[in-house]
């Protein structure tokens, strides 16, 4: 059976159950190499501004390693963040067909591509977007940096339409890249939970036939929930509510601005296995980011999969893929507030349109999801490991 090596920080939500699946389909053998150590089970989390330990297993039912960490500030957040002076010959001792690294942009990490380059295959996975491109003189040097590091590797799985561009921009070319798409367990945020979601909405004292836009995530700059605060209030309209669900650095000030209206509320962060009642309770998704490094926006598949409505800015990197205007929602421009109130206020206006478009949602959704990222990975390595490099 061939042999793939997958080294990534630490265990999340989204990965580890593609672990868990490729191991259950017994097509290939894995290993995870977690490069962060094992102390990145717990930690604070600067977005949320609080330690954040997920309550759904991450580490069940697949082959993982904890690679010792030897860095003096262990993290995925800078690049000597992750240090591994052992990690290559772990690699090697357990001989792996092809390696699969998730993120280049640590020591150690750039290290284990540069030195199995040309001896294995050599994959990446990533999700980084042209969508905050500057144009000068540091946009043209990064762009020769990133040439650099990516000849490093053989082959990219891109998880949609803005990965693939970056990727292409430095250097792949198309028999150099795979579409394994980004997604959630779809399964378990679309089981019902009609009686959580009920009491949650009698509790914020939210009528059935009132509409609720819901806002989950960070509560920081780059996530924009300000702009969409001033949005709902221009709306002023006594049936449709606005659910913040998270914490960070402008709960406070969110908070002391919607203080104004009875009709805003607030929510702590809730772990993995409370944010499918949180979604199936609202009506609408909204998802106002101004980026930088918006990326993806895996909280979009997240409302999909429970059948919402969804209203995103530009500058979210899945809106190309898996928003559609008039079908299952709306795009509108990134930090144009008037822009974000007249899209809110078309998509209130009519809650059994709502109601189709949550519906299109889910259906849109459905081939998004991990047996489809598994058959990629599968795939490559029983059919064409053994020419890639």
């Amino acid at each position: 059976m061939k042999k793939l090596a997958i080294i990534t920080t630490h265990p999340i939500q989204y990965y580890a159950p593609v672990f868990k699946l490729l191991q259950q389909r017994g097509k290939i053998a894995i290993k995870v190499f977690y490069t962060w150590g094992e102390q990145a089970g717990y930690k604070h989390d600067p977005g949320f501004n609080k330690a954040i330990q997920w309550d759904i297993p991450l580490l069940e039912g697949y082959d993982y390693k904890w690679v010792e960490n030897t860095s003096v500030q262990p993290g995925s957040h800078h690049f000597k963040g992750i240090v591994n002076p052992g990690l290559i010959d772990e690699v090697k001792e357990w001989q792996p067909d092809a390696l699969l690294v998730y993120g280049w942009g640590y020591q150690s990490h750039l290290k284990l591509i540069r030195y199995f380059k040309g001896k294995i295959p050599v994959w990446f996975r990533g999700d980084s977007t042209l969508l905050d491109e500057k144009k000068g003189t540091r946009s043209i040097l990064k762009s020769i940096f990133l040439r650099w590091v990516y000849h490093h590797v053989d082959y990219a799985f891109y998880v949609g339409t803005n990965s693939k561009a970056y990727f292409k921009k430095y250097g792949f070319k198309e028999n150099q890249l795979g579409f394994a798409p980004h997604a959630i367990d779809n399964e378990r945020f679309s089981s019902g939970k009609d009686k959580e979601t009920l009491l949650l909405r009698q509790k914020l004292s939210i009528k059935d036939s009132d509409i609720l836009v819901l806002f989950a995530g960070k509560m920081e700059e780059k996530k924009a929930p300000m702009q969409l605060l001033q949005a709902f209030l221009s709306l002023n309209r006594p049936d449709v509510h606005l659910l913040f669900v998270g914490n960070g650095q402008l709960e406070s000030e969110l908070k002391q601005r919607g203080s104004v209206s009875n009709n805003i509320h607030f929510i702590d962060f809730q772990n993995q296995s409370q944010m499918p009642v949180i979604y199936q309770a609202c009506d609408v998704f909204c998802l106002p980011s101004i980026g930088p490094a918006e990326t993806w926006g895996l909280a979009v598949n997240e409302a999909m999969a429970c059948g919402k409505a969804v209203l995103v800015s530009d500058k979210v990197g899945c809106a190309v893929d898996l928003v559609k205007d008039h079908l299952n929602g709306a795009i509108f421009k990134a930090s144009n507030v008037t822009d974000l109130a007249d899209k809110l206020k078309d998509l209130t206006a009519d809650n059994d349109l709502l109601k189709k478009y949550g519906e299109q949602s889910r259906l849109i959704i459905k081939d998004w999801n991990f047996t489809n990222i598994a058959l990629a990975i599968e795939n490559k390595l029983l059919y064409e490991a053994d020419g890639s490099h």
